[in-house]
């Protein structure tokens, strides 16, 4: 009997623990690092690169946040935060911090 209540308590704590790391990956994505701002230089606002964010925030399709990473170092964005964010695994949500600065969405 005191094994199994040591068990559920481990297996709860195993729980939070890997909804806290889910948790944590989306508040990443939406918010970024508070400690490093990013900052969109206009030169990257290129035509492709809006209307690629412009359609991955619309459509929800964070597949084409790769595709969006070349078009933003195409038009010379060299910010590591910013183009290793869209490389990243995600998972990508509306309302990521890449896309809405991109779109200029608050």
């Amino acid at each position: 009997m005191v094994w199994e209540k040591i068990e559920q308590g481990i297996d709860h704590r195993v729980a939070n623990g890997a909804e806290a790391a889910q948790q944590s990956i989306l508040l990443r994505d939406i918010f970024g690092n508070p400690f490093r701002p990013g900052a969109v230089d206009s030169s990257w606002l290129t035509t492709d690169v809006r209307i690629l964010a412009e359609g991955i925030y619309q459509d929800r399709v964070f597949d084409r946040m790769l595709i969006l990473a070349d078009a933003l170092q195409d038009a010379g964005c060299d910010n590591d935060d910013i183009l290793n964010h869209c490389r990243g695994d995600g998972p990508h949500v509306r309302g990521c911090w890449v896309v809405d600065l991109l779109t200029n969405r608050k």
